[in-house]
């Protein structure tokens, strides 16, 4: 029986799309966009993570004010419930997308792992 692997991801997204977790991180995406003090925290916090990520990628050293300046966006984050809510709801769909890596990547483990196991 052939599979179009294609075929299934769409039915993957779909679901995601379609599911009561995706469905709160959305309302709760929107909350924090529709509150003006929490959609400016949150922009300069998702600003904070992209320059810091684009300073380890480059090699550039990661200054204190850079470190302090995260730490003191965290704080504010934490404060507001918008953000902390939605930024735990984003935590629970990441750990759904692992278990979902963790299955697809299944084959692939058994089939290196039993020839990793012949081979000794």
């Amino acid at each position: 029986m052939s599979v179009n692997i294609y075929d299934v991801a769409n039915q993957l997204e779909s679901a995601v799309r379609n599911s009561d977790e995706y469905a709160q991180i959305k309302a709760l995406h929107d909350a924090v966009n529709t509150n003006p003090e929490s959609k400016k925290i949150f922009e300069d916090f998702r600003q904070i993570q992209l320059s810091l990520q684009e300073k380890q990628l480059s090699g550039q050293e990661i200054t204190e004010e850079d470190i302090n300046k995260a730490q003191s966006t965290a704080e504010l984050i934490e404060k507001d419930e918008n953000i902390s809510k939605l930024m735990q709801a984003e935590q629970r769909m990441s750990v759904i997308i692992q278990d979902i890596n963790r299955i697809v990547m299944k084959p692939l483990e058994e089939l290196y792992g039993m020839n990793e196991a012949q081979g000794e």
